[in-house]
């Protein structure tokens, strides 16, 4: 059915999401955050005080981040395999210099068994280069 002329067409809206009560309860809110460090929590016109006075300071902000490992996956390979034969060096000084009253410890046995496995195999492993490179 068409309106008649002169007069607007109505527009009729539902709900397409079901209310519920349950999800209206506090149990169900969002948790709260840190506790700010002065006791109470800044207006929102502190924060844009805050804000306004930071930009007008001209201080760059300063963001780290982690820089690119750009080493292929076959070089990675062989950084691990030699660090994993210095850090077997370093737990067999370990062993080595360990008293004669904690040879039978939990920590001895934990470093023989370190000093124990062969990494020859892993070292031996040239990885695919990939790409029909290999």
């Amino acid at each position: 059915m068409n309106p008649p002329e002169g007069r607007p067409r109505l527009t009729i809206t539902r709900h397409v999401t079901s209310w519920s009560e349950r999800h209206h309860k506090k149990a169900y809110a969002m948790k709260p955050g840190p506790k700010p460090s002065s006791g109470t929590a800044m207006t929102r016109a502190e924060r844009q005080a805050r804000y306004r006075a930071k930009q007008a300071a001209g201080t760059p902000t300063l963001r780290y981040r982690k820089p690119i490992d750009r080493r292929s996956r076959v070089q990675r390979w062989c950084d691990a395999v030699a660090e994993l034969r210095d850090l077997q060096d370093d737990y067999q000084a370990w062993l080595d210099a360990l008293p004669q009253n904690m040879e039978d410890s939990a920590t001895a046995e934990a470093l023989r068994a370190i000093c124990d496995l062969d990494l020859s195999e892993l070292q031996s492993i040239v990885p695919p280069r990939g790409f029909g490179r290999d």
